[in-house]
């Protein structure tokens, strides 16, 4: 892995470290992508409520959150608050870069599934 890891692998660790250890305080180290991070880690967490209702109004048949990876369940809230709250980033772009991130931390089915459901979620979500 590089030196610099993708600003989504930090997305990625920095939600689940939220939620693993309820109550830490996260730290942002000083980075090109600091802002990104913060904003993606902070609003992913405030709205997480929000994303669920989201994700489950327009893929109830598709998604049982009690039987989802907390992983693969992080990627798909912080890729759909991207979708909704980041529309300077293209759907493509907000996509391809979870499928990548995604590779250091699930299986490939999971990608798989993971690719899937971000495709119909970015369909509509952003109907551009």
């Amino acid at each position: 892995m590089s030196k610099n890891p993708s600003p989504r692998i930090k997305v990625i660790q920095k939600i689940y470290n939220a939620l693993m250890n309820p109550g830490v305080k996260l730290e942002f180290p000083k980075s090109q992508y600091k802002k990104f991070i913060k904003d993606v880690v902070n609003g992913t967490l405030e709205r997480s409520e929000l994303l669920e209702e989201t994700i489950v109004l327009h893929l109830g048949a598709d998604i049982d959150f009690n039987k989802t990876d907390k992983l693969l369940k992080i990627i798909l809230f912080a890729a759909v608050f991207e979708l909704m709250f980041k529309h300077s980033t293209p759907k493509n772009v907000v996509i391809n870069e979870y499928l990548l991130a995604s590779e250091h931390f699930l299986e490939k089915i999971q990608i798989g599934y993971l690719n899937a459901i971000l495709d119909k979620l970015a369909k509509e979500l952003r109907k551009e």
